[in-house]
């Protein structure tokens, strides 16, 4: 998909320091084509699942002509001396310069129509010149040796398939779907890169953290994980992503999102369920069921500093800011009760607890709660509400700060999950599971503004940044 067709028109500008070429990207000698952009953003490609097509690296381990080396059992990416020899191999079927179509490398399997061969076995990867993935091989031919500079960002709200293997990029401005990521069976946690360049989705099916290129919304790279995973988070500067890993004993993988590896597998009190980066950046803290502990890790040392044992299993988390910006509360939803605990950060102690009343009217559900009937919080940007979802009465019930008296409901679909805001505070957003739809509201009137067609069981809901082009 062009990710630039897609865009909004709320474009945020970006700073770069480095030097540009005046195609957008920096440039070696022609004849001096760039092994590392080759490596991390070519190669990928290659791996790429598309629709209606098998990924190059099904034929091209057999080929006689363009061949990449076969991956090893078990392993998600080549090794750099593999690296090397696929490069190249595909060095053998470019023409370095500007003018792509004479390198066979990108005419095989691009459309007829669009300029490319009369026939490739492997079929039309390519719709058009246009398409990202293309022009990623494109660049590399002319010299590129980084990604070309994005004109901006757009916001999108990002919505897991629980029960799927397809995730829903949408437009909060149109509030349409613009955009599908395949090919991760059982999304859990979402987080995006401050940059925009990239979207990390832990997978539950292969037990990795997959990076999504945000100009294609392919799987860039596949990261093993030390076990089943379920919540991510990201670091301020975006330098790590913590993952939860829902084993025993329980442990946070984090990952180094420079070198895309997996650089530490720490220890925590029980199997994780949710981990959360806290708004000043200073500290991951990461929630188990198993053994009801918040457990709160230093993200400069990237070591366990306290742990706090709770009356019941740790489910969402939400938290606000006191006027410095440092930690206040951690709003905690726990496993078989419906509503939230209230965490002094600086305390270590509950200090409150708030329980959902029924809503006169709604029948109350009991089916299919996984011993979770409140499951998805969050606090506004403005740090005024809390939200909090009940899957029992398919509501969101909205609490004032910090005082925490309730101020409205509104309805957001069977079972609904997770919570999510655009940055401005206006919209909140809310997976309804047991609809297969994601439900917009207005902040400011509690009222409902759009119903969106997702995939099947919908929980995990981010809000996320991407680069445009």
């Amino acid at each position: 998909m062009n990710i630039r067709a897609v865009a909004t028109r709320i474009l945020i500008p970006l700073g770069f320091v480095f030097s540009l070429s005046p195609t957008g990207f920096a440039q070696h000698a022609a004849d001096e084509l760039d092994f590392e952009y080759f490596r991390s953003e070519v190669q990928p490609i290659f791996l790429a699942k598309r629709n209606n097509n098998v990924r190059c690296i099904q034929c091209h381990t057999r080929s006689s002509g363009f061949r990449l080396q076969p991956l090893a059992d078990g392993a998600f990416f080549w090794t750099d001396e593999q690296s090397r020899l696929n490069y190249a191999s595909a060095r053998a079927f470019v023409v370095p310069g500007t003018d792509p179509l004479k390198s066979r490398l990108l005419t095989h399997p691009l459309a007829t129509k669009a300029g490319g061969d009369p026939f490739h076995g492997g079929g039309q990867h390519f719709a058009s010149q246009d398409d990202p993935e293309w022009r990623i091989i494109a660049d590399w031919v002319a010299g590129a040796s980084s990604r070309r500079e994005p004109s901006g960002l757009v916001i999108r709200i990002i919505q897991t398939s629980a029960a799927g293997d397809d995730t829903y990029v949408i437009d909060p401005v149109t509030n349409k779907v613009v955009g599908i990521i395949d090919d991760i069976e059982i999304a859990h946690g979402i987080a995006s890169a401050p940059d925009g360049s990239q979207l990390y989705l832990s997978n539950e099916a292969l037990h990795s953290l997959d990076v999504v290129d945000s100009r294609t919304l392919r799987v860039k790279r596949r990261i093993p994980l030390s076990g089943r995973p379920n919540n991510v988070s990201v670091s301020k500067d975006g330098r790590k992503v913590y993952v939860g890993i829902m084993e025993m004993p329980g442990s946070v993988d984090i990952i180094d999102t420079q070198a895309l590896t997996n650089i530490k597998t720490l220890p925590v009190d029980g199997a994780i369920h949710n981990v959360y980066v806290t708004p000043d950046g200073k500290h991951a803290v990461a929630g188990s069921i198993h053994t009801s502990t918040i457990n709160v890790i230093d993200t400069a040392t990237d070591e366990l500093v306290w742990t706090l044992k709770m009356s019941a299993g740790v489910r969402p988390m939400a938290f606000d800011t006191n006027a410095d910006g440092s930690t206040k509360n951690i709003y905690v939803q726990l496993s078989n009760f419906h509503g939230f605990a209230v965490v002094d950060f600086n305390k270590r102690e509950e200090v409150a607890r708030v329980e959902h009343p029924p809503v006169p009217g709604e029948h109350a559900h009991t089916d299919g709660l996984q011993g979770a009937p409140a499951h998805g919080l969050g606090v506004s940007p403005d740090g005024k509400t809390l939200w909090s979802t009940s899957k029992v009465y398919s509501h969101a019930y909205v609490y004032s700060l910090p005082d925490l008296r309730e101020i409205g409901r509104v309805f957001v679909g069977q079972h609904p999950e997770w919570v999510t805001f655009t940055p401005d505070g206006k919209y909140v957003y809310i997976g309804a599971a047991g609809d297969n739809e994601t439900h917009a509201i207005d902040v400011a009137t509690m009222k409902e503004v759009a119903t969106i067609a997702v995939g099947q069981v919908p929980k995990r809901v981010a809000t996320a940044l991407m680069a445009v082009e």
